[in-house]
């Protein structure tokens, strides 16, 4: 088989308080090794929803600050991993701090401060010449800091499959584990 056209893959995660927690992504009618003619995800770029649990309006608690963390990775995890790990393909974080409250989530006097940021950890993730996967599953994770508030993570990945080759089962075999 050709490279095919490209097709999009989503998943979506919820946190549950401040303990880590993963759904699994099932690849399995993409991804077929082992067989006469082994086939391989691509994944092209990916695109990141960070929304409330709830619904996708939901606000952040009022005097709040937090940390919500999360990943995309090859191998289920427990916890939040490095870059070091293979397994991982992209992570990224959101950090919230509202002014009425201090880092440690005590009140604070200058109510005047506040800030958040959202970022990728992993870079990039429109990947040149895409990120070659070959596991039957993905493990989207997420992991929050404060449970003052429920947030959902969604992940959309455009892909494409092609045929495993020699070389292409290389650069998987050094990429990953």
């Amino acid at each position: 088989m050709a490279k095919s056209d490209s097709f999009f893959i989503r998943g979506k995660v919820s946190t549950n308080g401040t303990t880590y927690t993963q759904e699994e992504i099932d690849l399995g009618s993409f991804v077929n090794l082992g067989v006469a003619k082994s086939t391989l995800l691509r994944i092209h770029n990916i695109s990141v929803q960070v929304a409330g649990k709830a619904s996708i309006t939901q606000t952040i608690s009022d005097g709040s600050a937090f940390a919500m963390l999360h990943q995309l990775t090859t191998q289920s995890q427990t916890e939040m991993v490095y870059a070091t790990d293979k397994s991982l393909i992209a992570s990224g974080s959101l950090r919230a701090y509202n002014a009425p409250t201090s880092e440690d989530g005590s009140a604070a006097a200058d109510y005047t401060t506040g800030f958040i940021t959202q970022h990728f950890d992993v870079a990039p993730q429109d990947f040149t010449n895409g990120y070659l996967v070959g596991v039957d599953s993905l493990f989207l994770g997420c992991d929050l800091s404060s449970a003052v508030t429920d947030m959902s993570i969604c992940y959309v990945m455009e892909c494409t499959l092609e045929n495993a080759t020699q070389a292409n089962s290389v650069a998987l075999a050094l990429s990953q584990q």
